[in-house]
């Protein structure tokens, strides 16, 4: 009974926050105008675009403590140099973006908990009154650290865990200790519960994979009795799809892709032209290149940078427009879409 008043408190509550952002006056105006401009650009396959971000991705660090097989970070690819957001940085880009932001997501490539001031990453968007969410392998989620968040006001948390054994968690999450995981969202329950927050809202990630699906009727019994209000299955990314991966998961419902005739390994779904995160919403690194997406882990198809130009530019140039155009047209060239689940 306890677990259902919770949840719904937390969904109540939590989404008061975000819905106050979202239905200010000028944040409801600019989702009007990028929601038309989505549906107006996709009818005439060209890029008309009248408003602004609604989410936004910040990365406060692109460094990790794991190994994750098919991450940029972990297997050594990311080809960006290890570095973290400063604090004035992130403050002069928040006055840019509190004006039609409504989501943010403190997390891109790296490990968010990494970074000192993470918790004043949080404290200084709220005070500009913008939804949080992030994700952590919780590796560091002691009971200081979670504290820390839950009395930051963090509304949305995502915690990674791969396995319900620790031979299992770590072939994934290499570097990784299940028992940290397990011990920090134990530690955010109970300062959720000590000053009576229904933030974050905690939801448990986990990754199907090959060697782990048989473990998922054991994490839905963790995730009941750790007391998240959610647990996602999610289908896991693979860099170089078409060769195969030991790591895809043998049930179809759980994978991104399928044998083809010719043995080779292809998506499941179909790749369709246009894309309304590209129009939507921007990933903005530790150095201030602007993104398309998160799935340009490298900022190979960077807009710009707000070092040098303020958003509201870089949002509507030539380079975004060109790319968005693209979106429009023939989606596939770009190898960062044919991977892609949207």
């Amino acid at each position: 009974m306890y677990i259902y008043w919770q949840s719904l408190c937390c969904k109540l509550l939590i989404m008061k926050p975000f819905l106050t952002s979202l239905f200010s006056f000028s944040k409801l105006k600019n989702i009007l105008l990028v929601f038309s401009s989505y549906i107006l650009s996709s009818i005439l396959r060209k890029p008309v675009l009248f408003g602004l971000p609604i989410t936004l991705s910040i990365e406060p660090v692109n460094f990790c403590n794991l190994s994750c097989p098919e991450c940029p970070v972990g297997n050594g690819s990311l080809t960006r140099k290890p570095a973290k957001m400063s604090l004035p940085f992130f403050s002069k880009l928040i006055l840019q973006i509190e004006s039609h932001v409504s989501y943010l997501t403190l997390y891109f490539q790296g490990e968010p908990l990494l970074h000192p001031h993470f918790t004043n990453f949080i404290k200084i968007a709220h005070s500009h009154k913008l939804y949080t969410a992030s994700s952590t392998n919780a590796q560091l989620l002691n009971d200081e650290m979670a504290r820390y968040i839950v009395e930051s006001g963090l509304n949305k948390l995502i915690i990674s865990i791969d396995g319900t054994t620790q031979e299992v968690y770590e072939k994934y999450r290499v570097g990784g200790n299940l028992l940290k995981t397990l011990n920090g969202t134990k530690a955010l329950i109970d300062w959720k519960k000590k000053i009576n927050s229904c933030k974050p809202y905690l939801e448990l990630q986990f990754l199907v994979l090959k060697h782990n699906e048989h473990q998922i009727p054991e994490i839905k019994k963790i995730a009941t009795e750790l007391e998240v209000n959610k647990l996602s299955l999610k289908t896991a990314q693979i860099n170089d799809f078409e060769k195969g991966s030991d790591l895809i998961p043998s049930q179809k419902k759980y994978a991104r892709y399928i044998v083809s005739n010719d043995g080779s390994f292809k998506r499941k779904k179909k790749i369709r032209n246009g894309c309304w995160r590209a129009f939507s919403g921007a990933v903005i690194t530790v150095d201030g290149e602007v993104l398309p997406c998160s799935y340009d882990k490298n900022g190979e198809f960077s807009f710009g940078n707000i070092n040098k130009q303020p958003l509201v530019e870089i949002w509507h140039n030539e380079k975004a427009t060109r790319f968005r155009q693209q979106l429009l047209t023939d989606r596939k060239v770009f190898a960062i879409c044919r991977n892609c689940t949207m």
